[in-house]
């Protein structure tokens, strides 16, 4: 029988850093706001409905706080412990974590993605030392559980660099193609084997929010 690897990436919910438009890294993200908390659970549900369905290998979580607490609720509706992946985190602010964006984009002329190869701040890493750090991680996990199903969650720059790689993009194509992706939303791919043992990944779903109702 032909195996085929499903990777699913749920970003987490709106965290107060996101609310506040802050650079939420190690000091600046607090969590989750309530308004998250519940389009995490609705994300739950339709993640336990899937893995009663057929259920997920593994689950993969990012150390970020609102990370952490998105894995958290996700793990209780689906009885499946995350295991922390470091390199997952998001990018490094350096002394711009718990800045606001606003600022840090006019002193860097732009967002971290306009000029890739240089910090944007002092102490930060470039947008593309992020990238190749999470997309080397992603690499591992899919190599470490092929053929299987794997949940992850994490990151609108998780999902970017998701996308760069299973894609083949350059690596600054993320800025110009504009993936968006919304709070509590699905990333699927999927890499099936055919007879002739070929594979190739396909994108079957971005940012898909099917599941969330509007909450207050």
């Amino acid at each position: 029988m032909a195996q085929t690897t499903e990777l699913v990436i749920a970003r987490h919910g709106q965290a107060a850093c996101n609310v506040a438009r802050i650079a939420g890294g190690e000091h600046g993200c607090t969590g989750l706001t309530d308004q998250g908390r519940r389009q995490v659970a609705q994300l739950a549900a339709r993640l336990a409905a899937e893995h009663a369905a057929r259920p997920y290998a593994v689950f993969y979580s990012t150390p970020r706080l609102r990370v952490v607490q998105t894995a958290e609720i996700i793990t209780q509706a689906l009885r499946l412990p995350p295991t922390a992946e470091p390199q997952l985190r998001g990018p490094d602010h350096g002394e711009a974590d718990g800045r606001p964006w606003a600022d840090i984009k006019t002193a860097f002329q732009g967002p971290p993605q306009h000029a890739p190869d240089l910090p944007y701040a002092h102490g930060s890493g470039t947008w593309n030392e992020y990238l190749d750090r999470a997309t080397k991680a992603l690499q591992k996990i899919l190599a470490r559980h092929n053929g299987e199903r794997i949940l992850i969650a994490a990151h609108g720059e998780t999902i970017e660099a998701a996308n760069n790689l299973l894609l083949a993009l350059p690596r600054n194509a993320c800025l110009r193609l504009g993936f968006v992706t919304d709070h509590a939303s699905i990333t699927r791919w999927q890499r099936p084997t055919n007879r002739f043992g070929r594979t190739t990944w396909q994108l079957v779903a971005h940012n898909d929010t099917r599941h969330l109702k509007p909450t207050r």
